[in-house]
């Protein structure tokens, strides 16, 4: 059974493909990437495979079993994206895709939602089998900020006291290999979040902790953390997008207490303590 596995050489790809490798042959793994001189140390097969091309995926899902079609980092272009590849993996006759969507797509207030939304929507009527995923926040999403917010002496954010159930990449692309490797989950929806919830004012509790330093939580409007952001170089678009979803997460948008992760796993999640850690 060969095992493909789409934007292969991204955080969650690379984590998912040194997973995998633990689990089945490596000749049984396929690495799906856009640029294959950067995927050489993956140690498993390389094809080319751009999910703007419809042209060369046909030939890269060829003798594919099992998908994970990572979703595209391109907000704007994913739905027509997934959608390529989902006609593709049908043509080349793939049994299942397993799709990386986003926590509660159904009902999500979070801007991301709604390509997501209509990725399932194109896997559920593609008369595929299908497993979707559907990843909470990554915890590295904010300890990504850890080292600049001692820097600056404070950490900044617009979530105000909204719970926040993130996981590591590394809890996600092993819930990723257990699906694509272990029976029962055909055509199911996993909710899938961390053991743990904090609010953004206990993570700079928690980073205080561990620095010793004072690192308050410092909550902005919207528009001013946008406004920071793209003070820090962040693309200005991009900015506002950050700046909306902690808007969401101040709403309950980024909380679930499902457990759903950890049970797949068969391990409680990273503790925040931990990822906090090792951002340090």
């Amino acid at each position: 059974m060969k095992i493909a596995i789409t934007g292969a050489t991204g955080q969650l790809g690379r984590l998912v493909i040194e997973k995998l490798q633990a689990k089945v042959a490596v000749d049984q793994i396929v690495a799906l990437v856009r640029n294959p001189a950067k995927a050489t140390d993956l140690g498993v097969e390389v094809r080319e495979a751009d999910y703007s091309q419809p042209a060369t995926l046909s030939t890269a899902l060829a003798g594919v079993d099992t998908l994970l079609l990572i979703s595209s980092s391109e907000v704007g272009q994913r739905a027509t994206q997934h959608r390529n590849v989902i006609a593709a993996a049908k043509q080349a006759g793939v049994t299942r895709v397993v799709y990386t969507s986003v926590l509660h797509a159904d009902s999500s207030p979070l801007s991301l939602a709604e390509e997501h939304r209509a990725t399932e929507a194109d896997l559920k009527s593609s008369g595929l089998t299908y497993t979707l995923l559907r990843n909470g926040w990554y915890t590295e999403n904010y300890t990504g900020s850890v080292q600049g917010a001692v820097a600056g002496g404070a950490f900044i954010g617009s979530a105000r006291e909204g719970r926040i159930s993130s996981a590591t990449r590394a809890d996600f692309a092993e819930a990723a290999v257990a699906v694509l490797t272990g029976p029962g989950h055909e055509n199911k929806t996993y909710e899938l979040a961390g053991d743990e919830s904090y609010t953004l004012a206990e993570l700079a509790a928690e980073i205080s902790r561990q620095t010793g330093k004072d690192i308050p939580y410092r909550d902005l409007p919207v528009a001013d953390y946008a406004a920071a952001l793209t003070g820090f170089g962040v693309p200005e678009g991009f900015a506002h997008g950050i700046a909306s979803w902690d808007a969401d997460a101040a709403t309950g948008a980024l909380f679930d207490d499902s457990h759903r992760l950890s049970q797949l796993i068969g391990r409680p999640t990273t503790p925040l303590a931990t990822a906090v850690a090792a951002a340090l």
